[in-house]
């Protein structure tokens, strides 16, 4: 198993929340570096570790590493 980082940004459209596709990192500070350059102009980012198994293709639940702004409900809970 190998852990990936990842930074999400999240659009407000209206009064809902538009998900950008997720932006991989190397690290863990590199996620949320990247969240963090996304904070000003998104109505919402979070940075996120996952767990994969690349031979099964599968993923345990992701980890938050940081979050700002507008989220969706249960996002990283």
């Amino acid at each position: 198993m190998s852990t990936m980082y990842f930074a999400q940004g999240f659009k407000a459209k209206g009064k809902k929340l538009e998900p950008e596709a997720p932006r991989s990192a190397r690290t863990a500070e590199d996620a949320i570096a990247a969240a963090q350059r996304l904070e000003p102009i998104r109505a919402g980012v979070w940075a996120y570790s996952a767990d994969i198994d690349i031979e099964t293709d599968t993923y345990d639940e992701p980890r938050e590493l940081y979050r700002a702004g507008q989220l969706p409900a249960g996002l990283g809970e």
